[in-house]
């Protein structure tokens, strides 16, 4: 057996949302070192350029064009655009998340809580429904959704956000069962506390760290390069066949 070849994402492309920092960012660098042609997108075109330079710099492929996915019309201009550079899409991460409230659930404005699913499903949804017509042309697509812990037990404080990636959850299922003939797989990744600035809020927090910390039976909080490492199994020929998965990658926290 070439070991080699089962965690290889080469002459393959790859297209990450909310991907300029963190969990996003660190998908991207594991995927761009596979061998992957990488497109990275969030909202910011100049902080994206940035961070493609210091991934080109290393040799890698990657390319930067922003979106903003809460805006339909925008995601298909990054579907257009992507197949434009590379000519198809054989790995879709979607990434990008918000969550604007932290608090007790019913102080959750209709705003914030529309702009939260908005963010987190629908756009994973439609983004997921535009790039079918080249995944299925791939011989090795994969979709991968980043969900939450909060996605499978509700999170204090972040009930509409756990909610959303409750969703998340279920969509990864129906689309996993759905495009199995098309021998497109779909799974999702379950993050728990990952020092990320989208998190900071947590982890710097010497108290809420202390009370997280004894829930974990890894004494610590995770890294972008983790999550990174588990979607590049999950993009990989060595997960030829999962599909459907809910993986943790939580320090022990939902044991």
């Amino acid at each position: 057996m070439d070991l080699s070849t089962v965690f290889s994402l080469d002459g393959k492309v790859a297209l990450i949302t909310g991907a300029s920092k963190g969990i996003g960012f660190g998908i991207a660098e594991m995927f761009a070192a596979a061998g992957a042609k990488v497109v990275i997108s969030s909202r910011k075109q100049e902080v994206l350029d940035e961070q493609a330079q210091q991934l080109n710099a290393k040799g890698y492929e990657v390319s930067a064009i922003a979106c903003n996915v809460g805006n339909m019309e925008e995601l298909k201009v990054l579907v257009d655009k992507t197949v434009e550079k590379y000519g198809g899409i054989d790995i879709l991460v979607n990434n990008a998340a918000s969550n604007p409230v932290f608090g007790p659930v019913h102080e959750t404005t209709l705003e914030a809580f529309d702009k939260i699913m908005n963010v987190n499903v629908k756009a994973a949804f439609e983004l997921s429904r535009l790039c079918f017509p080249h995944l299925r042309k791939s011989a090795g697509a994969s979709v991968i959704n980043i969900s939450s812990i909060g996605g499978i037990s509700p999170e204090q404080g972040l009930g509409i956000y756990s909610v959303s990636k409750a969703a998340l959850i279920s969509l990864t299922k129906v689309f996993a069962k759905e495009w199995g003939d098309s021998k497109i797989r779909v799974n999702a990744i379950c993050p728990g506390l990952i020092q990320t600035k989208f998190s900071e809020a947590l982890w710097s927090n010497e108290k809420i760290m202390s009370m997280i910390l004894k829930q974990l039976a890894i004494k610590r909080a995770g890294t972008s390069e983790e999550i990174g490492a588990m979607a590049l199994f999950l993009a990989s020929p060595a997960s030829t066949y999962t599909t459907g998965a809910i993986l943790t990658a939580d320090g022990g926290f939902t044991i």
